[in-house]
């Protein structure tokens, strides 16, 4: 029996040991290395931290273990977010970190959602975690379901999600997320021609997805 509830400041910690195990596995992570399995990512791990204390994540507990079975870390995100989160990006050197975020900030500036939609805050799911022994029981779309009932609840009239892998792109779309663009990862090459982002089928395609609500 799955319980559904926003994420206490208590369980933060341990929303992050989920993490630590199973969100290495995410498609743009695990082609450029960033977080290995099971060890401490910090830069990771101090954005995870910053969006848990929004107080918007929900997560699925089993009533029965008392084990996170996953989670959906939201967050606010603002009018002029994107353009700072660019300017501190200048002043990580860490390699991995600048080509996950540094992607994912070009889109979304170029994309420029509060404009679109004329709304200075938007409600992002930023981060979908189900632990490996818990998927495919539909964890990861209820989770989903859940997020928007507080994203309304917060008066929020815009979701987004950037969907890095095929699966969270197949639950927001049956959540009634639409794309607002996609790209394909291989079209992006280093100074030598060789891919940035060597993702593996059937992940490849990042895309920006959002919902009105």
């Amino acid at each position: 029996m799955l319980e559904y509830a926003i994420v206490p400041s208590s369980l933060y910690d341990s929303v992050i040991d989920h993490l630590r195990v199973n969100f290495p596995d995410e498609p743009l992570n695990a082609s450029v290395g960033l977080c290995v399995h099971g060890k401490p990512c910090p830069l990771l791990e101090c954005h995870d931290m910053k969006t848990m204390q929004d107080g918007l994540s929900i997560m699925a507990m089993d009533k029965k273990t008392g084990k996170i079975a996953g989670v959906a870390l939201n967050g606010i995100s603002i009018k002029g977010d994107t353009e700072k989160a660019i300017e501190e990006m200048k002043s990580i050197d860490n390699l991995q970190y600048r080509r996950i975020f540094g992607l994912l900030n070009d889109v979304n500036l170029e994309l420029d959602l509060f404009a679109k939609y004329n709304v200075d805050k938007i409600f992002e799911i930023r981060i979908l975690s189900v632990d490996s022994s818990y998927r495919g029981k539909g964890i990861a779309k209820e989770l989903f379901s859940q997020s928007e009932m507080i994203a309304k609840q917060n008066g929020f009239k815009v979701m987004k999600t950037d969907a890095t892998s095929l699966y969270t792109q197949k639950v927001a779309e049956s959540n009634g997320f639409h794309v607002e663009k996609a790209v394909n990862y291989h079209d992006y090459k280093d100074e030598n021609g060789c891919k940035i982002y060597d993702t593996q089928p059937p992940h490849l395609h990042y895309k920006v997805m959002a919902k009105l609500i």
